[in-house]
């Protein structure tokens, strides 16, 4: 048995890919051979959440302690250095397989009540590769009785082309970003990117810049959805899209102690809500009993 669990490979039109049974993990996706994220060897344990699905929370809760419904939970702190909870509750778990096909592949879990989240929420994953590349689909569904807080986002690593995060080049159509605390990364106050280090409205290098922040201010085109893209000098890339149920994306240029990860790949994760949402609110999702939620990116090659 692999660290990550039973692998399912899919192919289609260039593009092959590869998910985990252990948290439904987007292990590789290429395309014509050459690789677009950020991925892993089977045998490793997944590093730094690269291709992790983030649920039902993405990105920071603040010291893992959130009110709801008149009642004040308490989370694991998996992000100890920090103090707080960090990306859901589901990324290591073990996910069913559900259906398989050449170009397709079909996950499920049962996320059970527990302490620090007492709903029960049932998730399907769909993995679908076309000529627009590979679509996420996240399905969640409330089997519980009581009304359940809720935010999800996928957690790719981008890679354009050889080089580093240095080498590539930039578009993300957002006006604002989330300035946060430097110490344990959590919200203070929107800010526009005007005239700041975090303008990427217009396509330009990311160089030496260090990004670990939430966007908002998001711009679609005319087919309502967000797109960002990394491009290396080659002219070849890739590019994240999403629709308006992801109104944050949050962007990590990936800067690590350890060689072999740092600044290897741009983490662009769409999500639906921004940092610390279980506090704040802001865009939470509030899942009333036998209701569902679904959220859909796409990550293509340029």
């Amino acid at each position: 048995m692999q660290p990550s669990g039973d692998q399912y490979s899919i192919a289609a039109l260039g593009y092959t890919a590869t998910i985990s049974e252990v948290g439904a993990t987007l292990r590789t996706l290429h395309y014509q051979g050459r690789p677009l994220v950020a991925g892993f060897a089977v045998d490793q344990i997944r590093p730094v959440y690269r291709g992790a699905l983030l649920a039902p929370w993405p990105n920071r809760i603040a010291d893992g302690a959130y009110e709801f419904g008149g009642v004040r939970h308490q989370l694991p702190l998996n992000e100890p250095t920090r103090h707080n909870a960090l990306h859901g509750l589901v990324s290591w778990a073990p996910w069913t397989l559900l259906e398989r096909s050449a170009d397709q592949v079909v996950l499920g879990y049962r996320l059970f009540p527990q302490d620090g989240y007492p709903f029960r929420l049932d998730f399907t994953v769909t993995y679908v590769l076309s000529v627009d590349g590979l679509t996420i689909r996240l399905h969640a569904h409330n089997a519980g009785t009581t009304e359940a807080p809720y935010g999800c986002a996928p957690h790719p690593y981008l890679v354009a082309g050889d080089g580093k995060v240095d080498d590539w080049t930039l578009q993300l159509p957002a006006r604002e970003y989330l300035e946060v605390t430097p110490d344990r990364l959590l919200p203070v106050r929107v800010r526009s990117v005007e005239g700041t280090s975090f303008d990427f409205r217009e396509p330009r290098p990311i160089g030496t810049t260090f990004i670990d922040h939430a966007f908002t201010g998001l711009e679609p085109d005319q087919d309502g959805r967000t797109r960002a893209r990394v491009v290396a000098g080659d002219g070849h890339g890739v590019e994240i899209s999403w629709d308006s149920t992801c109104s944050w994306v949050q962007v990590h240029t990936a800067d690590r102690p350890e060689p072999e990860l740092h600044r290897s790949g741009l983490a662009v994760e769409p999500m639906t809500c921004p940092p610390d949402a279980f506090n704040s609110h802001i865009d939470l999702v509030v899942l009333a009993p036998g209701e569902s939620h679904q959220a859909t990116w796409t990550i293509t090659a340029i």
